[in-house]
C-alpha cells in the first residue's frame, strides 16, 4: 500500500478517482477573461455617460437656457449612439471578413497539401513540449477529419474559432443600446423639467460609480476602486468641458 496515493488513484486501472470514470476534479474556476457581453455593454454605457455629460456640462457652462442644453444632450445621444454602432459594425465586419478569407486559405491548403499541414500542426505541438512521435500521431488523427482539422488549424494559427465568429449586426446593436442608455442618464433630469446642471451631475456620478463597480467583474480591481476611478474620469471630463463652456459663454449652474 503506497502512502498518499489512495485518494488519487483507483485500484484497478490507475486512473484518477476524483470523479466517476477517472475524470479529474475541477478545484477552481476562472472568471471570463474575454468579458463576454459584459465588457462591451459596461464600457459602452460608460462612454455614453462620460461623453454626453461632458457635452451637456460644456453647453450648460456657456448658456443658462435649459432648452438648448437638452437639445445638445439629445443630439449628443443620437450622434454618439449612431457613431458607435456604425464604427462597431464596420470594425467587426472587417474583422469577420478577414477571418473568413484566412479560413478559406487554410481550407485550400488542407485540401492541396494535407501532409504538409499535418506536419506543420505536429511541429506546433512539438514546440509546446510534446514528444515528436506523439505530436505527429495526434496531428495525423486530427487531420483525418477535414472539418476538425480546419477548426484546430484555425485556433492554432489564427486564434479564431470558425464556428464562433463575431456578428457585426449584434455588435452594432449592442453598442448602440449601451451608449444610448448611458447617454440618457445625464439628459433625463432636463427632460423631466430641471433647468440647472446639478441634478444631471448627481445622476451621472452615481451611474458612473455603479458602472465602474460593475466593470470590476471583468477586471482584477475591487468594486470600490473601479467605481472611484470611473467617477474620477467623469468628473475630470465634465470639469474641463464646463470650464471651457464657461469661458466661451456667459452661463453657469
Amino acid at each position: 500500500m503506497t502512502s498518499g496515493g489512495s485518494g488519487d488513484r483507483d485500484g484497478a486501472g490507475g486512473r484518477p478517482s476524483g470523479l466517476p470514470g477517472g475524470r479529474a476534479e475541477i478545484h477552481h474556476a476562472h472568471r471570463d477573461v474575454t468579458g463576454g457581453w459584459l465588457r462591451p455593454a459596461v464600457f459602452g454605457a460608460m462612454d455614453g455617460l462620460v461623453s454626453n455629460f461632458a457635452l451637456i456640462a460644456g453647453v450648460a457652462g456657456g448658456t443658462s437656457d435649459a432648452g438648448i442644453v437638452a437639445l445638445a444632450g439629445l443630439a449628443g445621444l443620437a450622434a454618439g449612439a449612431f457613431s458607435m454602432a456604425g464604427g462597431e459594425y464596420v470594425s467587426v465586419a472587417s474583422q469577420r471578413e478577414l477571418a473568413l478569407a484566412e479560413l478559406a486559405v487554410e481550407r485550400r491548403e488542407l485540401t492541396i497539401r494535407p501532409e504538409d499541414e499535418a506536419e506543420e500542426l505536429a511541429q506546433r505541438y512539438v514546440s509546446q513540449g510534446v514528444e515528436p512521435g506523439l505530436a505527429r500521431e495526434v496531428a495525423r488523427q486530427i487531420s483525418a477529419n477535414p472539418d476538425r482539422a480546419l477548426h484546430v488549424h484555425a485556433r492554432e494559427e489564427l486564434g479564431v474559432d470558425p464556428g464562433d465568429l463575431p456578428s457585426p449586426v449584434l455588435a452594432a446593436g449592442s453598442s448602440f443600446l449601451a451608449f444610448a442608455v448611458g447617454a440618457a442618464v445625464p439628459l433625463l433630469p432636463y427632460l423631466f423639467g430641471f433647468t440647472v446642471l446639478w441634478p444631471s451631475a448627481v445622476c451621472t456620478f452615481v451611474a458612473l460609480f455603479a458602472a465602474g463597480a460593475l466593470a470590476s467583474r471583468v477586471t482584477a480591481r475591487s468594486w470600490w476602486y473601479s467605481g472611484l476611478r470611473q467617477l474620477a474620469v467623469g468628473l475630470t471630463a465634465a470639469a474641463l468641458t464646463f470650464g471651457l463652456g464657461n469661458l466661451i459663454g456667459a452661463g453657469g449652474w
